[in-house]
């Protein structure tokens, strides 16, 4: 089978390699595709493809389309709202994404944004610190959980809202449930944000959750800027003074709330969460590992498109 990996940011040399050697060695080939700079390049590539693995590239039905012998796609990392899930189940192809591969880089980004905003961006004058502060994680998967470890290390009270998650479960873990979201915003001095942009989430966090922060409160988001309502997100940095943003993806509104809040507000230029060369490596060998599982018995642990 042909695997092709298509990364206009490409993965680490030493992620590549590992890619070929576990293909090879259950006898498949690989395919590079990187640094594109046109759509046309990756529907060239696609088009005798078995397999394909892409990081933040959009595999859009016109992708789909173009690669009639496509069987599986696996995105590389835990988001994959890069991917036409319906474009794949209906020409019966298997999308997966690599749960967990990333999550430690991101909860220490999580976290050393919080003691970036907590010391005024490392700008000359007094901060504060983060210990004793209390942190709300809403959703507590993969990255939360480490998140919720880091964050008790280093003093913090942390609070959770996950109606997935028992209460039972947080609480063997030493956090406290949250019985609403409402209450936990009230609560908490930091919210940070790991919930993927769905149908029910894009949009979600606006004014009424942002406001009910405590004084100085921060908002901590490393999950998709699309959950955020950018015009209500303005509108409380307005109203509140004391709030603070950070993101590790620019908002579409990021010159608008330069201008307007400085230093109370901060966003990386690009998406940043999985941006270690461990999380690079882990995450392109996963996906070369569940394709090559795939193959080899049918095996669809980490299909996102049931």
């Amino acid at each position: 089978m042909k695997i092709l990996v298509a990364t206009e940011k490409p993965f680490a040399a030493a992620a590549v390699a590992g890619i070929k050697e576990i293909a090879s060695a259950s006898g498949h080939e690989v395919a590079l595709l990187e640094k594109y700079t046109d759509k046309a390049q990756l529907l060239e590539a696609v088009a005798d493809a078995d397999a394909l693995i892409v990081r933040s590239d959009k595999v859009t039905a016109e992708v789909i389309a173009a690669a009639p012998s496509l069987k599986i796609v696996v995105r590389a990392g835990a988001g994959y709202d890069n991917l036409d899930l319906e474009a794949c189940t209906q020409r019966g192809i298997v999308a997966m994404n690599t749960p967990g591969q990333n999550s430690n880089a991101v909860a220490e980004l999580a976290i050393a944004m919080m003691i970036y905003m907590s010391r005024n961006q490392f700008s000359p004058g007094t901060g504060c610190e983060v210990s004793g502060k209390k942190v709300g994680i809403q959703a507590y998967g993969n990255v939360g959980r480490l998140v919720a470890r880091k964050a008790a290390a280093l003093g913090m009270g942390v609070m959770a809202f996950d109606p997935f998650v028992s209460a039972e479960a947080m609480q063997a873990e030493g956090v406290v449930p949250a019985p609403s979201l409402e209450q936990m915003y009230s609560e908490c001095d930091f919210i940070s944000l790991h919930i993927p942009a769905t149908p029910q989430t894009v949009g979600s966090i606006g004014y009424d959750l942002i406001s009910r922060m405590p004084k100085g409160g921060c908002l901590v988001n490393t999950a998709r800027k699309e959950v955020i309502n950018e015009p209500e997100l303005v509108r409380v940095l307005e109203d509140r003074a004391d709030l603070k943003y950070v993101s590790d993806v620019a908002p579409v509104c990021q010159a608008e709330l330069s201008e307007k809040f400085g230093k109370r507000v901060f966003s990386t230029p690009k998406k940043m969460g999985a941006e270690t060369a461990e999380a690079n490596v882990n995450a392109a060998l996963a996906a070369a590992r569940q394709i090559c599982a795939y193959f080899a018995d049918g095996c669809t642990r980490f299909q996102v498109n049931k």
